[in-house]
C-alpha cells in the first residue's frame, strides 16, 4: 500500500445564513433590480439565525470525541465564513490554539464581476445580452466581466487540493466557504462531469451549515482515496433547533 496521500477525513461546510442572503430574498420578493445591502460581498456579517446556525453546527462537532474532531480548518476569507468558523468552533469547545486555522482566499465566493448586487429582474434589464449569453452558454463556462464562471473557482479549488495532499496527510480538515465552493469541491473529489454538477445545483441549493464529508477509504480506487459519506447534512441544525435556510448567494442568477 502506498503511503496516504489525503486527508483521513473532510468536512465541507457552507456559511451559515448571511444579511446579503436575507437582502437578496426580499429584493427578490419586491421584484427590485438591485440587493440592498450596504456592504462590500466580501464583508456581508451573519444574520441572527446564521449565527444560530453556526453554534448548532459547532454543538454536533462538540459531541465528537476530541479524537474525531478537526485539526486543521481552511476557511473563505469572507466575514460571514470568518464568522461561521469562529462560532462553530466557540460552540464545539475547541481550542483555536491546539488547531492549525487558515483563511484562505482561494476558498472565496465566486466573484459576480458586474453583475454583483443584481436580482434576476436587473440582470435582464441593465444586461440583457449578458443574460441571453449565460442562458445560451451556460453558467459552468459563462464569465461575467470583472467575475468567475465556475470553471474559474474550480482552477483555485484544485490547489486547494494540492495543498490538501502535499501538507495534511491523515488530518482532519474542516472546511468552511460557499456554495459554489461546496459543489465545486464535490465536483473535483467526486469526478464529475459538468452535465453531473450542473444537475445537482438545478435541483437544490446548499443549506447554510449543512456538512457535506468524505472519509479516507485504503481499499478505494489503487492507493485509496476520500470516499463520500454526508452530502449537504442538516441533522446538526435540526437537533440545535435552528432552522433550515436555502438561499443562493448573491446576485441571484437564474437557474440554468
Amino acid at each position: 500500500m502506498s503511503e496516504q496521500k489525503w486527508p483521513q477525513v473532510l468536512w465541507i461546510v457552507r456559511h451559515g445564513q448571511s444579511a446579503g442572503n436575507v437582502a437578496r430574498d426580499a429584493a427578490e420578493a419586491a421584484a427590485t433590480p438591485l440587493i440592498d445591502i450596504a456592504t462590500r460581498d466580501m464583508d456581508a456579517p451573519l444574520s441572527p439565525l446564521g449565527k444560530h446556525q453556526a453554534m448548532a453546527l459547532g454543538r454536533w462537532f462538540r459531541a465528537m470525541p476530541r479524537e474525531r474532531q478537526p485539526s486543521i480548518v481552511l476557511c473563505s476569507t469572507y466575514v460571514r465564513a470568518v464568522e461561521t468558523m469562529q462560532l462553530a468552533l466557540g460552540a464545539a469547545g475547541i481550542d483555536t490554539d491546539a488547531l492549525t486555522v487558515h483563511e484562505d482566499e482561494r476558498l472565496r465566493e465566486k466573484e459576480f464581476g458586474v453583475l454583483d448586487r443584481l436580482t434576476k429582474v436587473g440582470i435582464r434589464e441593465k444586461y440583457p445580452a449578458l443574460s441571453e449569453q449565460r442562458a445560451h452558454v451556460g453558467k459552468f463556462y459563462f464569465r461575467p466581466p470583472g467575475g468567475e464562471s465556475w470553471c474559474d473557482v474550480i482552477l483555485r479549488l484544485r490547489s486547494v487540493l494540492d495543498t490538501l495532499t502535499r501538507e495534511y496527510r491523515r488530518e482532519r480538515v474542516l472546511i468552511v466557504g460557499h456554495q459554489v465552493t461546496v459543489n465545486c469541491l464535490r465536483y473535483l473529489l467526486e469526478r464529475m462531469s459538468e452535465a453531473q454538477i450542473m444537475s445537482i445545483d438545478r435541483t437544490s441549493d446548499v443549506p447554510n451549515c449543512s456538512v457535506t464529508s468524505y472519509e479516507f477509504d485504503p481499499h478505494a480506487g489503487r492507493v485509496g482515496k476520500l470516499t463520500p459519506r454526508l452530502v449537504n447534512f442538516v441533522a446538526p441544525l435540526e437537533a440545535g433547533g435552528a432552522a433550515i435556510t436555502r438561499e443562493p448567494d448573491v446576485p441571484a442568477a437564474p437557474k440554468s
